[in-house]
């Protein structure tokens, strides 16, 4: 059974009470001992044991447990292990994750899989630089992917210093107007000190935050930011009267060598392409973030596709106003859709609906849909010929 000063220990790497409790249910062996994952390898995890990093290597009968069920060891995941003197730690069991950002990646058969991106995250903060990186379509995705998952969203605007004022206000209101009611949007600069203070209400010791953007929006200099920055009341080590810290000390990886990052281009402002691997960093004020490279393509793991609709909140109250119940917002009269909702939010649902159902196929089910799809070309190609008189000699 954990005692207080263990589960004290690890909340303060995001161990919440009910992954303990999933602790003290297993039966397993008794010298495994909860551990967070920092880092994913290709050979080795990079663990924290709540006092240590330390290394650790999945066992096969693990892996294959995992694999069955279209799962894979992510960053966040809580892990069961087994400390070894000279060799990496044995981790013998994964703690079913309380949430888990997911999308759905090319498997190189024609087919897609489900990829984890990261594991048991409270909230989102979704990146966009101010510059040529602002796209409301690409944010509508990424606030797809949050909700799908049930984690609140809270938008980052970067580089908000190489913009001017009307342009700034413009696209504030412009992508408040895509978030949920309530969640908030702010205006910063990645390498300002005080943006601890600007998010302080987010930065709890023990929850676990994980940034979200495409390449060079600025999510490697918000980690360094909240990671590295010393002093005020962001420093939760420091007591209020000056003197000696309240809490234990942090874990070391506050002290760690910073992300890398890269000067923008020349050519159009734009963030270079920095981070290669989804890592998980303590913050000075208490919280976990987790950075993640930007993703080239973002492929919504939906499951049903009836699920959007939760997402696209608008469209699920318009809908129940269409003439037809079976509307699919396309061409059909009185849709209340197609009246209401703007041209390329209504084009991006659409999009987003056509890869969650194809996503959803079986196997023969995407054959009989491609083999639809090649006999209307082909049907196609014989009209076209006896338009222009020529003798149609396909088979």
């Amino acid at each position: 059974m954990m005692n207080f000063d263990q589960f004290e220990r690890l909340h303060a790497i995001g161990l919440t009470a009910a992954l303990a409790q999933q602790v003290a249910d297993l039966e397993t062996d008794p010298d495994a001992q909860p551990m967070r994952v920092l880092e994913v390898h290709r050979e080795h995890l990079l663990l924290h044991d709540g006092a240590d990093e330390r290394r650790g290597r999945p066992t096969q009968r693990l892996l294959d447990r995992l694999a069955v069920d279209d799962q894979a060891l992510a960053v966040g995941d809580w892990v069961l292990a087994c400390p070894q003197q000279a060799a990496p730690d044995r981790v013998i069991e994964r703690l079913m994750p309380t949430r888990q950002l997911c999308r759905r990646v090319n498997d190189g058969r024609g087919a897609t899989r489900r990829q984890v991106l990261v594991s048991n995250v409270d909230l989102a903060l979704l990146v966009m630089g101010l510059d040529q990186d602002y796209n409301l379509r690409r944010l509508e995705r990424y606030l797809a992917l949050v909700r799908l998952a049930g984690v609140a969203p809270v938008l980052l605007l970067t580089k908000a210093d190489t913009v001017e004022l009307p342009l700034l206000a413009h696209r504030l209101a412009s992508a408040r107007e895509l978030m949920p009611a309530g969640a908030p949007v702010l205006a910063v600069d990645g390498r300002d000190a005080s943006l601890c203070d600007r998010l302080w209400p987010w930065l709890g010791r023990g929850r676990t935050l994980v940034l979200l953007g495409s390449s060079g929006a600025g999510k490697s200099t918000l980690t360094n930011t909240l990671a590295h920055a010393t002093g005020g009341r962001s420093d939760p080590r420091v007591s209020p009267s000056g003197g000696a810290p309240e809490v234990p000390a942090w874990p070391p990886r506050t002290d760690a060598a910073p992300q890398r990052t890269q000067s923008v281009r020349a050519g159009d402002d734009r963030g270079r392409h920095t981070t290669t691997v989804r890592s998980l960093h303590f913050t000075r004020p208490g919280a976990c973030i987790i950075d993640t490279p930007g993703l080239r393509a973002l492929r919504l793991d939906a499951g049903d596709p009836a699920q959007l609709d939760a997402v696209f909140d608008d469209v699920a109250r318009l809908a129940p106003h269409c003439r037809f119940r079976d509307c699919r917002h396309q061409d059909e009269p009185g849709c209340a859709v197609r009246e209401e909702l703007p041209p390329q939010r209504l084009c991006n649902y659409q999009k987003l609906l056509r890869e969650a159902r194809r996503d959803s196929m079986t196997a023969l089910e995407r054959r009989e849909q491609l083999a639809i799809w090649k006999a209307r070309g082909r049907a196609g190609h014989a009209r076209a010929k006896a338009k222009r008189g020529e003798p149609n000699q396909d088979p």
